[in-house]
């Protein structure tokens, strides 16, 4: 049962907003930086490495973090958090995914107390961003660290694949063979940083950071990010 709530989270259908970002596909795609299939697999690879590097570090002191020293070492986690989050569209696509992603979990687990994670935010007045909920609310549901690392990667390389496909960059079936190739990754950037904590936490792909800063100067989008 436990295994289909988790499916469940990770369908492409859950309404976090996600579908509207590309995260720098989109302008890395339009500004020439990927032109074909092979550049667009070094892209993925430098994606999921800038999620890995980033992001699982502070997933994973969230996750960690215990009582009493909770309260304390989370607002660190949070500040420091928002303080590298450095693209204006990324910070605000983390927040609206932060918000819906609480909104949904409230909904699906109102036994869990989900509305205490929203109120805290609000209390330090931090922003909700979708990385530091989505830990704290799959932590409350009891799912391991080990799931919420592997349904994050699935979550990110599912949306650059399904961005790529409605950007008619690649076929369906292209880049559904391409998603499931790339699964063979996961095991070892999961072993490299998933013990890493948020005070190891890099930036890896400075090229993506800048096709995310040129988003904006894209003359018709189809993509918020």
């Amino acid at each position: 049962m436990k295994f289909a709530r988790l499916l469940h989270l990770v369908d492409s259908s859950i309404p976090t907003g996600s579908f509207a970002y590309s995260y720098g596909l989109e302008s890395s795609i339009t500004f020439g930086l990927i032109q074909n299939q092979f550049e667009l697999r070094n892209y993925l690879y430098a994606y999921l490495q800038q999620v890995v590097s980033m992001e699982f570090p502070f997933m994973n002191s969230c996750f960690q973090v215990q009582e009493p020293e909770l309260q304390e070492e989370l607002h660190k986690i949070a500040e420091e958090y928002d303080a590298m989050m450095l693209v204006p569209v990324i910070h605000k696509a983390s927040v609206v995914q932060g918000k819906n992603w609480l909104k949904l979990l409230e909904l699906f687990y109102p036994e869990a107390g989900m509305q205490e994670i929203r109120e805290w935010f609000a209390e330090q007045e931090l922003p909700l961003h979708f990385v530091l909920v989505y830990v704290l609310c799959l932590k409350r549901v009891d799912f391991t660290l080990g799931d919420v690392q592997t349904m994050y990667l699935h979550m990110a390389l599912r949306d650059q694949v399904s961005a790529a496909i409605r950007l008619g960059f690649i076929g369906p079936m292209e880049g559904h063979k391409l998603q499931h190739a790339f699964y063979t990754v996961f095991e070892n950037l999961i072993e490299s940083y998933g013990n890493m904590t948020y005070t190891q936490a890099t930036r890896s792909a400075f090229m993506l950071d800048t096709s995310q800063v040129f988003h904006d100067d894209i003359y018709s989008k189809l993509f918020q990010n």
